[in-house]
Order: structure tokens, then sequence, then C-alpha cells
């Protein structure tokens, strides 16, 4: 059950989120902008999820890698599945913003 959960997320070993961020991956917060200003992770761009699929101009690059985040992580995975089914290659769930500001 957990392991399916994991897979459905996105989440668990092997994604080595400092590595992407090096190589040039962008964070994508989709939380609502007073949570952003509330607290993100340096250099991050804001979309909130409800406005995600009328923005994807903003994301030009479909093959750059992307760590969505949010607060908890249901957010982001929703975002994952967007960017994903309008053919962004490279997405991963990065979950909720503090514990992934703790990865990089």
């Amino acid at each position: 059950m957990i392991n399916t959960l994991k897979k459905l997320f996105g989440i668990g070993p092997g994604v080595n989120y400092a590595e992407l961020v090096k190589e040039g991956a962008i964070i994508l917060d989709v939380r609502s902008k007073g949570e952003f200003a509330g607290g993100h992770i340096k250099g991050a761009i804001n979309i909130s999820v409800d406005t995600l699929r009328n923005n994807l101009t903003k994301l030009k690059d479909k093959d750059k890698p992307i760590i969505t985040c949010c607060a908890s992580g249901m957010r982001s995975a929703s975002a994952k599945s967007i960017l994903q089914s309008n053919g962004y290659t490279k997405v991963y769930n990065g979950g909720g913003w503090s514990s992934l500001q703790n990865k990089l």
C-alpha cells in the first residue's frame, strides 16, 4: 500500500533533487500566491495548481526537468499529472516545499 502511494505521488528513493537543480531544473510551487508569499524556496516559480493549465506557456521547454512542490504533496502530485498530460517529459513531485528545501 505504501509503495503504491509513493509511486502514485512520484516520491521515494532514486530522485536526487539537489542534482536536478544543479542541472537547471525548475522548481514549480503550485500553492496560492498568499501561501507562496508566506515562504518558499529561493528561485521557485509560483503558479497555483488551479491556474496551471492556463499558464503552461510560462514553462516553455517541455524537456527541462520540473520539480513540483506545494504544502504537503497533494497539489504537487496533481500538478505533475497536469504537466505530464501536456507533454512535459521530466516532471518530479518534490512534495511539501519545506521538506524539499531540506533536500536541496
